[in-house]
């Protein structure tokens, strides 16, 4: 006997539901979404995938102690600097979205880890935007071909074709280009809606938590700079990462969100004929070597990235206001920040900042959100505005309180043995805990002996910005 199929009104925006038709979705607000959807009833659960190939038995709960600790063992990506930023590995079950602007490299990083994973098991690449034979001439220049054997390309983002794909090949790993292709027709005929991309990715999802899978799925980003959705993905997922882009060929790789890691650690990138490159060696990457003095407005940061030290280029530069009110023009450290320092500046240093425009930049084009920077940020917006040059060959590092105190920063020893590798023979930094003072707000050099210190003369300890401004500049205040 034929089914009797039932009728609803799903909004095409968020997914709500309503038995009849209405002009504006009481959900979202969105006018005229409400679509009319057939339902077949016990066809077909929401998402569009079938349910009648899984068991109907009832479920059963096991104890903890008997889960097999090897269930949490991690599979290499083959790519050090996102294995370093995912916290060593791919998990089994582990639901992946990278996200990033069109042309940054996200197709070129999915194909590439799908041929260098280290696992075993069949790997599928779900192309939605692309031919297979745009993503074969892809694999080539990439040199990745001869791996290419393992890897299964379906072309195709309906859902109801992926299913019988997924069942068939039984992939370990699953790649997806892009989220916005993916479409069913439980969630509408319209794709890249964030109804659409609920669905399809919670679909995805579910199948890769039940059959000890990963998956990868890649995402675009609006114009704010936020995965197209909005956001809604990243509540999905297990981990979330961001693929950012400097003026060259750089790229860096953040985790926003990471369930299974720390999301402190960033992957550096290198954009070429052949791919991603990782960047090892990240520490002369983000310097500009210059002959002679320094010019105004220019401080070495000392910055930790995870669980390793970057030295960074921070650049200053103070113009008058050309309005009644400053402005602060910083998209590379937060402008929060920035205007805090120069409050902290103003008020103990009485340096007059309030009538003044603020540039700030990094060189290179990473951003920076540690708070180790600011030490660093108040002497380069010192000399911007004294227009005295800070001292070649130092490098600086603490966080800066309201009370314009210099408050200590985590693995000190570990930045300064990072500068002195690259040259710098001064650093400026926090008082160590528990040292004493001469009563200048500097520590003595002769006090600075310890199993991780440097040599006497090598590290100059303050205790508030007046004291590290003079003796930065020789100034008294």
């Amino acid at each position: 006997m034929k089914k009797q199929k039932a009728f609803i009104f799903r909004c095409s925006a968020c997914g709500h539901e309503e038995p009849k038709w209405l002009g504006r979705c009481p959900e979202c607000g969105e006018w005229n979404t409400l679509i009319e959807t057939a339902v077949s009833a016990g066809s077909r659960e929401p998402g569009g995938f079938s349910r009648s190939g899984r068991s109907s038995s009832v479920p059963q709960s096991i104890p903890l102690s008997s889960v097999d600790p090897q269930e949490g063992n991690r599979i290499g990506s083959g790519i050090p600097e996102l294995d370093r930023v995912l916290g060593g590995g791919i998990m089994k079950r582990q639901a992946i979205l990278i996200g990033g602007e069109p042309g940054i490299g996200k197709s070129t990083l999915l194909l590439q880890i799908a041929a260098a994973a280290e696992t075993r098991g069949r790997v599928l690449y779900i192309s939605g935007e692309e031919s297979a034979g745009q993503v074969r001439m892809r694999a080539d220049r990439l040199g990745i071909g001869g791996a290419s054997s393992r890897i299964e390309i379906f072309c195709s983002g309906r859902m109801e074709d992926i299913e019988p794909i997924l069942n068939a090949v039984k992939p370990v790993l699953i790649m997806v280009d892009s989220a916005q292709t993916l479409i069913t027709e439980e969630a509408g005929p319209a794709p890249g809606t964030i109804n659409q991309m609920k669905y399809c990715s919670f679909e995805l999802i579910s199948w890769v938590k039940e059959h000890d899978a990963a998956l990868f799925l890649a995402a675009h980003v609006t114009k704010e700079g936020i995965i197209s959705g909005p956001k809604t993905l990243e509540h999905m997922v297990d981990t979330v990462l961001y693929f950012e882009q400097t003026e060259g060929d750089c790229r860096f790789l953040r985790a926003v969100k990471n369930r299974f890691g720390s999301v402190d650690e960033i992957g550096i990138f290198i954009m070429g004929e052949r791919g991603l490159s990782p960047v090892e060696d990240t520490a002369l990457l983000f310097l500009i070597r210059r002959e002679g003095e320094l010019p105004p407005g220019v401080a070495a940061a000392a910055v930790l990235e995870g669980t390793r030290t970057l030295l960074v280029e921070i650049q200053a530069l103070t113009v008058p206001a050309k309005g009644a009110v400053s402005r602060v023009f910083s998209d590379k450290i937060d402008s929060s920040r920035v205007s805090r320092t120069a409050a902290v500046l103003e008020k103990h240093l009485g340096l007059r900042l309030s009538d003044q425009d603020l540039y700030i930049n990094v060189a290179g084009g990473i951003r920076i959100a540690e708070v180790g920077t600011e030490l660093a940020l108040a002497a380069a917006i010192y000399s911007a505005r004294t227009g005295l040059p800070l001292p070649g060959g130092m490098a600086i590092a603490g966080e800066l309180s309201l009370t314009g105190e210099i408050r200590p920063v985590r693995r000190l020893a570990g930045r300064i043995k990072t500068a002195k590798s690259l040259g710098f023979d001064r650093f400026l930094g926090p008082m160590p805990e528990g040292r004493g003072q001469d009563g200048t707000g500097t520590e003595p050099a002769g006090r600075t002996e310890g199993p991780d210190s440097p040599a006497p003369g090598d590290f100059q300890a303050v205790r508030d910005i007046k004291a590290a401004i003079r003796l930065v500049f020789g100034k008294k205040e």
